[in-house]
Parts: C-alpha cells; sequence; structure tokens
C-alpha cells in the first residue's frame, strides 16, 4: 500500500442499528447469534433458538424506544459522515466505506461495492476504540470472513486499537469540559463524572479480554486533561441471562443520590456517535431516573459524532497506521 495516486477504500466498521422499526427484530435476532457477543450453547441449534426467543422477547420494548427516538437508529448514518469526513483529510485517493455487524450495509455489501468499484486496497479501521472480541474482534472476523468470500483480491491492514490516541483523548476531554460548562463555573469542580460504557458478559473479561483495561485507561487518560475531578465509571446496556461486567451504571446514580448529590454529568466512554445508548438510555432512561432520585441538574457530554477535532485524530490515526505498515 505504498503508492498514494492507486485507489483506496477506507472501511468503518461498526455494530450497526435498525434505520426502520421493522429493522427491529432481524436487528436483535443478528446480535443474539453472535456466538463473539454471547456464547450461552456449545452447539449452533441451541443458540439459534436462544436467539430467536431473545429477539421476538426482546423487540416490542425496543421498537418502542426506536419510536420514541425517532423511529431508527441514527449510528449508520453518523457513521457513514464519518468515514466521508476522514477520507476528505486523508492523501491519495481513498473512496469510504461502511461495514456493519448486525445490520446493513454488511460487510459482504461493502465489499461486493469495493469489488465492483476497481479497489483492491483497503484500510479497516473499527470504530470501536477499546478492543474486545465482542466488539472489534467479532467485526473484523466478519470482514476477514466475506473478504475471502466476496472479495478474495483485496489487500487490507487493520488500524489497532486507538483507545490511547491522544487525538481522542483530547476530543473526548473537550465534550466533557463541554457539559461541565452547563454547570455554574463555582461548581464545575465538584461535578461528578459519571463515564458510561457499554457493558460485556463478564465471561469474556475473566478469560483475559482488555476491554475493561482499556476502558479504564481511556478514561484516565481524559480525567488527565479535565483536571482533577470526582470521576467514575460505569456501565450500560446489558443484554441476555448472563452475568455482566459492572458497577451498573444505575448503582452508581443511587449511591451518589444516597450521599447527597444533586448534579452529575455523565460521559459516553465507548461509543463514537450517538444511538439508542446515547438517546434513549441516557437522555431519556437515566434522565428520568436522575429526577426521581433527587438528581436535579443531570447533564449529557456531546456525543463525538463528526465533530472536527475527533475526525482530524481519526484521520492521523490512519495516517500514522499507513506510515507504519509502508516502513
Amino acid at each position: 500500500m505504498n503508492e498514494p495516486d492507486r485507489p483506496r477504500a477506507l472501511v468503518l466498521l461498526n455494530m450497526g442499528g435498525p434505520t426502520t422499526l421493522d429493522e427491529v427484530e432481524p436487528y436483535l435476532l443478528r446480535l443474539f447469534s453472535d456466538k463473539d457477543l454471547i456464547s450461552i450453547f456449545p452447539g449452533g441449534i441451541g443458540q439459534r433458538l436462544f436467539a430467536r426467543w431473545m429477539a421476538r422477547l426482546r423487540a416490542p420494548s425496543s421498537m418502542d424506544k426506536y419510536r420514541r427516538i425517532g423511529g431508527g437508529s441514527p449510528l449508520c448514518a453518523w457513521t457513514e459522515k464519518q468515514a466521508r469526513a476522514i477520507c476528505q483529510q486523508l492523501p491519495g485517493r481513498f473512496t469510504p466505506f461502511v461495514a456493519m455487524r448486525y445490520s446493513a450495509p454488511f460487510a459482504g455489501e461493502a465489499l461486493a461495492a469495493i469489488r465492483d468499484a476497481g479497489i483492491d486496497e483497503a484500510v479497516v479501521l473499527p470504530m470501536y476504540p477499546q478492543y474486545s472480541s465482542a466488539t472489534t474482534g467479532s467485526s473484523v472476523k466478519d470482514f476477514t470472513r466475506e473478504a475471502a468470500l466476496v472479495h478474495p483480491a483485496l489487500k487490507y491492514t487493520i488500524v489497532d486499537p486507538w483507545y490511547l490516541c491522544a487525538g481522542y483523548l483530547d476530543a473526548l476531554a473537550a465534550t466533557v469540559c463541554e457539559g461541565l460548562s452547563a454547570f455554574p463555573e463555582e461548581q464545575r469542580s465538584q461535578v461528578p463524572i459519571l463515564f458510561s460504557a457499554h457493558s460485556l458478559p463478564q465471561r469474556l473479561v475473566d478469560r483475559g479480554d482488555p476491554y475493561l483495561n482499556q476502558t479504564l485507561r481511556t478514561v484516565r487518560g481524559v480525567v488527565q486533561r479535565v483536571g482533577e475531578c470526582p470521576w467514575h465509571l460505569g456501565f450500560q446496556s446489558r443484554s441476555g441471562p448472563l452475568k455482566w461486567l459492572g458497577p451498573p451504571v444505575r448503582e452508581i446514580m443511587e449511591r451518589l443520590a444516597r450521599q447527597g448529590h444533586r448534579a452529575l454529568l455523565m460521559v459516553p466512554v465507548s461509543f463514537v456517535s450517538d444511538h439508542l445508548e446515547t438517546l434513549w438510555d441516557i437522555d431519556i432512561e437515566y434522565r428520568e431516573m436522575a429526577r426521581n432520585l433527587g438528581i436535579r441538574h443531570f447533564v449529557r457530554s456531546p456525543a463525538l459524532n463528526d465533530r472536527a477535532d475527533f475526525i482530524e485524530a481519526l484521520a492521523g490515526l490512519v495516517i500514522d497506521h499507513l506510515e507504519r505498515v509502508n516502513r
């Protein structure tokens, strides 16, 4: 990949999301069928039956949530915007593509489009800052499998986890400062900051998955930039009958309320764009919970989405990656 004038693809990997209410149950079926995320049964039949049961069980409540945030997830649209914006800052001829794990456009569809465009080189950027076998690992495995089937001539490299990327930490710290600006200046240093990350099955962490450690290192890197502050790390969005990584966001909020706190800033730390976990879980569910707990001033820092400093950081990440692989 050392010829800058050759056409190349930039492929962003993400989990995806239903863009319409009709897509909710099929999306959940694919999610619960993924053994890298939830593996309960040693055989394939048990997993499929479990996935169908969970998808049907969860679909009505999930559809109601998506209905209340506009009728679908904006994650795919944000990922496409991010891909286009990053390509505008890259040297050479890069064309943006996205490959979603549980919704269209799937990896096979993205790879077919790359093949049909006559592109045989690609850089793959997982949009999960912190690595987990259930997120980055699953998406990369899916892309690799589909590449061998759909576009075997494609030469591609994969960007390493970027949980300590300086530009990413700077951008995330900037969102924290924006969130704190909603509080009176004399109170900001005392406002508890609750970093919220997507939970994982505990068994993955017990087996050595680096997600928890990398998430903690991300949070500490952000706190160093923001300055001394009372911070906490909690986990949200559990799914299925397993033990999940904690402590849950709810427990931390309840503890802070018992301690007399009446203000709280929530920071989505493992999410790089708005979707159900920010627009419903935090903005609606946790906000209502805060009100019921007596936390009168509840603020959520803005998601990274396509903010300029974040896009610049990702473009720099890709450029650094290209320099390393071309040495």
